[in-house]
């Protein structure tokens, strides 16, 4: 079936995603939901992302009596998809990369919970590392969620056959050969927008074709016997990330409503995570050793630092960091320092859960186009784009001249500012997110980035 809620989410606007953010103070305790026998829960990353996209998520399962300890989310070693699927391509991976390593994620996951079956969810790309593995004698799977994944491609030319995301190449007419385009034994569920997914556009322009028809539309990510639901005006990482997102994800896993869409707080937040890189400017999920993270607490209404560090820490070969012990209600400053990256501020809003899987990358190096500036500053949006006029995007009291609006595409706004500018507070303020950062001397090869949670 396809359900338009387009209008419910107009009406809800902005204030959904304020209303996902914290629980009552006095919020009762989440009844166990998930029990007997319903699967554990493994969450897949799209193209070029990590495991910490599921983190708000996370948080929403545990706030309904998910165990944390049956939840996973893995990490793909090198999670860009290569220009041609056959064709080595350093640091990416092909079809085939991305299955055994989710064979894997799975095998590990069924052996910690001891279940025979689990539940797999993957946003964008990982829904098709999902379908290889179900078509390719993964019986093991009760259900499969796909979030704004390309099913029929971004495109579908008879040019450039061999790339993953071609709806005319071998890797998608393999899944979708056959009257039904899902395997039998798996419950699959779609999740799309209704217009706003950048990747579900008949026109090429987000794929560098303006005019050329892509020969896909809004309804691509539908599949044949599967449950396709549409969420509304929702952009392409909010069909997994967005609040509505996650109550058609667990409905559909648990056979009932959350008790609650909100985030139940934690009285004690512990945190840790990986450091990656970007060798050559790719994404990786390749643990950097020898990088230091320190953590400090700041005023929420300046980004001014609370005392010394809360947290310091050198990653080993493994790249991890942590763990460490924060208040739910710190605003906090990441100072991450790695090897041949500039040094990076990253500035996020109080951690109201624990988490695992707070990775954490090296800001983009600085280039000829920040020549000059005294500061660079960067909002980031990782969970979803900057819609305008759909959504309040203001960073530094101004509406980013760098987002497009239209069709959500951009999910991340640059700020340079003047030497005089240097250590002044500036805000970044999304919807019902608001932060405030500081201003560091590029000079010294720092970059600031205020990355959003919601």
């Amino acid at each position: 079936m396809a359900l338009s809620r387009r209008r419910v989410l107009q009406g809800a606007g902005a204030l959904s995603l304020l209303a996902g953010r914290l629980a009552p103070a006095l919020a009762q305790s989440a009844q166990p939901a998930l029990a007997g026998d319903t699967p554990p829960i493994l969450f897949v990353h799209g193209n070029g992302d990590h495991a910490a996209l599921w983190m708000t998520t996370f948080w929403r399962m545990e706030s309904n009596g998910v165990p944390r300890e049956r939840m996973a989310a893995i990490n793909f070693t090198d999670p860009l998809a290569r220009s041609d699927d056959k064709i080595e391509q350093a640091s990416r991976s092909s079809t085939e990369d991305q299955r055994r390593e989710l064979a894997e994620a799975i095998r590990e996951l069924k052996q910690k919970t001891g279940a025979p079956r689990v539940a797999l969810v993957g946003s964008s790309r990982g829904g098709n590392a999902i379908r290889n593995y179900i078509k390719n004698g993964g019986g093991d799977i009760s259900h499969a969620v796909l979030c704004g994944t390309p099913n029929h491609g971004v495109y579908a030319w008879d040019d450039g056959l061999g790339n993953e995301f071609n709806g005319r190449g071998p890797f998608l007419r393999g899944l979708n050969d056959g009257d039904s385009e899902v395997t039998a034994g798996t419950l699959f569920l779609t999740l799309r927008s209704d217009g706003l997914d950048k990747y579900a556009q008949a026109d090429g322009r987000f794929v560098g074709k303006p005019g050329t028809p892509t020969n896909v539309t809004t309804e691509g990510p539908a599949l044949k016997g599967a449950t396709n639901l549409v969420l509304g005006a929702v952009d392409h990482r909010e069909t997994a990330f967005h609040p509505r997102a996650f109550r058609e994800i667990y409905k559909f896993i648990a056979r009932h409503e959350p008790s609650r869409i909100e985030i139940v707080p934690e009285t004690a937040v512990r945190l840790s995570g990986l450091v990656t890189g970007t060798p050559g400017g790719v994404p990786t999920n390749r643990p950097v050793p020898g990088a230091t993270v320190d953590i400090y607490r700041v005023a929420a209404e300046t980004g001014e630092r609370i005392g010394g560090p809360l947290h310091s820490s050198q990653t080993g070969a493994d790249g991890r960091w942590g763990p460490a012990q924060v208040d739910p209600s710190w605003p906090l400053e990441f100072v991450l320092t790695a090897p041949g990256a500039a040094t990076t501020h990253i500035y996020r809003s109080p951690f109201v859960r624990s988490s695992e899987i707070v990775h954490l990358r090296a800001a983009r190096p600085l280039g000829p186009a920040d020549a000059g500036a005294g500061a660079v500053v960067l909002m980031s949006r990782p969970r979803g784009y900057f819609g305008l006029p759909r959504d309040i995007v203001l960073f530094d009291g101004k509406e980013p001249a760098d987002v497009k609006p239209g069709v959500p595409t951009d999910s991340v706004t640059t700020l340079r500012l003047a030497a005089a500018d240097l250590g002044r507070p500036v805000a970044a303020i999304f919807n019902g997110e608001r932060m405030m950062m500081r201003a560091w001397p590029a000079s010294e090869n720092r970059i600031a980035v205020a990355e959003l949670t919601y």
